[in-house]
Formats: C-alpha cells, structure tokens, sequence
C-alpha cells in the first residue's frame, strides 16, 4: 500500500471518529455502526467481556461509558497507521475526557473531571474496524478517585504529556524508508531485550537504542521515569525479578509511520511469576499473559520517547490479587446489582 492509500484510510476513519462522538447526547447512543463492521471483534481491558458487533459493542463499552460521562471528549495524542501481516491498522493513545456524573463499573461519580488514558489498535476493512484491541487505565481512575488499592507506585503518576513536539497525530504521508528505519530500530531494541543474561541488565546493553534522558510513560502503578538508571529502577528490576523467564507472547499489530512506532499483543508477554516485589506483591509461582500497548517516537537513531499501557487489572487477578473486589469489600465501590 502507498503512503498516499493509507493515508486516505487514515483520513476516511478520523472523521468517521470524529462524528460519531460529536453526534452523541442525552437519549441518543453513539452511532458506532458507522466505525464498527457488522461482524467486528472488540477486546477490552479487565472487567469488560470481549463483544462481537456494533450493538454488543456498544451495550458492552459505549452506552455505559457515555451514561457515566455525559460530555466526554476523546483527545488524541498519538495516532498513527500501517500495515502489519497483509491488514491496515491504526493506533492511537491519548485521553477520554469528562464530568464524573453517573456510576461507572462500581465506581461512584465524583461529579468532576475525570480523564481516561486509553490505548487502541484498529484493524480496518473496507473502511470499518473489523478488530480493535483497547486498554485503559483504571487504576489511573482510581488515583484520582483517592481510592488507590495498591503499594505507593515507584515512578510518577500524573497527567501522562503527548509527544514534546506534539507532533503524534500523522496526517500526511510519510517516507517509507523513515518508517522501515523506526520499525527496525524497535525490534533491534526488543531482540536486545532478549539477550538478558538472567543476572546483569547490562547484557542487553539498552543504551543503544535510547537517548541518555528518554522518558517512559509508564501505567498508574508503575510510573513514568527518565533515562536508564531511573527507568531499572521504576520497572526494568522490578519486571525482570518478577517474571526472569518472560518472553513474548500472542502478538497482533506492530506499525510504524514515520518517527512514530506503535505495538500490542494479546497478550503481549507470557511469564511465570516467580519474584516478589512487582506492585509490591509476593509470587504465586503460577504463569502469566500481560496483555501491552506500546508506542514510541525515535530521535535521530535512537528511541525517546515511550507511552506504554498494561492491562494491570488483568495481570493482578493472575497474581491472586482482584482489585476491583478488594475495593468493593472495602466499600469503596458499589455492590455489585
């Protein structure tokens, strides 16, 4: 596909975003059959089932986020598009956006401005998304909601900044050979990951592919760090001491456009949990699927800037820890009707 084709798709499907949240208000529900093929695959984060047609997709994700958030925007920070495996694809990460106003999974409204970080992977057919794969960050909503279930996080939790140059949402064409260089900068840096010797970070000697002061944006839980030394200890140690023997797992798109990379499996890493300390809990020796969303900009030759979201609900119901659970016995959260 030419840069020119794809982008036409990007183009057709921004606006077709576009629409439908701005045709949504009180009594009406999103027009999502205008983004959603009759036979499309959604998957969510933790504790939402995975839906299958617009209706279903709707009634699942759409109808009840709406109900809680009357006004919501979505804000894009990063958005890009490509091929992967024959299919066109089209990442984004940024921002839902609202008042608080109606229950929402258990949570209680607080009445004020609530933001979501999300992240998602489309895959597009005749200008429709036939597949989607979406993370949000709900222990980010719990931070703000001062119901915070879990040990104080390593690195900094706030407001997660779009790309420094702000310019992540791609809108014309761009050079393939820019592209390919993105793209085979990250997988040199993933097979390096690879090389761990078990016992030293050095051997996979990550400081050849990212700029001495890279910032990673890391999920609520985790944190956002700077650079090597911080970013070892806010997650590599942590992650690494946990799961010693993770390795890839069940991969969906991996696209580049071109300073811009963006990734995620389903799960993305498979591991067993046999290292205590990641988000401040013992191991339960049992194994792992980490379902991740990763999206990078490249600086010259190397990687740095890195938005990363986990479906932390997710990996923390297999390491016996239900937080939404803990958080309805605690009285944090609705009873469950």
């Amino acid at each position: 596909m030419t840069p020119e084709s794809l982008d036409q798709i990007r183009l057709t499907h921004r606006l077709a975003v576009r629409e439908a949240f701005s045709h949504y208000g009180p009594g009406r529900a999103v027009p999502i059959e205008q983004l959603y093929a009759a036979d499309c695959a959604w998957h969510g984060p933790h504790p939402f089932a995975a839906a299958h047609g617009p209706t279903h997709v709707s009634r699942n994700f759409f109808e009840p986020l709406f109900f809680a958030f009357p006004d919501l925007e979505r804000r894009e920070d990063v958005s890009i598009a490509g091929e992967w495996s024959g299919h066109t694809w089209i990442a984004v990460h940024g921002y839902f956006q609202g008042l608080f106003k109606n229950p929402w999974l258990g949570f209680r409204p607080s009445g004020g401005l609530v933001r979501l970080r999300f992240g998602e992977f489309s895959r597009l057919k005749s200008n429709k998304i036939i597949e989607q794969y979406l993370i949000i960050d709900l222990l980010d909503l719990m931070r703000q909601l001062d119901c915070w279930p879990l040990v104080p996080a390593l690195g900094r939790m706030d407001l997660v900044p779009g790309p420094r140059e702000h310019d992540g949402i791609i809108s014309i064409p761009q050079s393939e050979a820019e592209s390919a260089k993105s793209l085979a900068l990250v997988e040199a840096m993933g097979n390096a990951l690879r090389r761990y010797d078990g016992t030293n970070l050095d051997s996979m000697e990550q400081w050849k592919y990212w700029t001495p002061n890279f910032t990673w944006y890391g999920p609520a839980g985790i944190g956002s760090c700077r650079g090597q030394e911080d970013y070892r200890r806010v997650h590599q140690e942590p992650f690494l001491r946990a799961w010693p023997d993770r390795k890839g797992g069940n991969h969906k798109s991996r696209i580049a456009e071109g300073r811009y990379i963006a990734s995620t499996g389903w799960p993305s890493v498979r591991g067993t949990h046999t290292g205590g300390g990641f988000l401040g809990l013992t191991p339960t020796g049992r194994p792992i699927g980490m379902r991740v969303m990763d999206f990078w900009k490249r600086s010259g030759d190397l990687l740095d800037e890195n938005w990363v979201l986990i479906d932390l609900l997710d990996l923390l119901i297999q390491m016996d820890f239900d937080v939404l659970q803990r958080l309805r016995e605690s009285g944090e959260l609705l009873p469950e009707t």
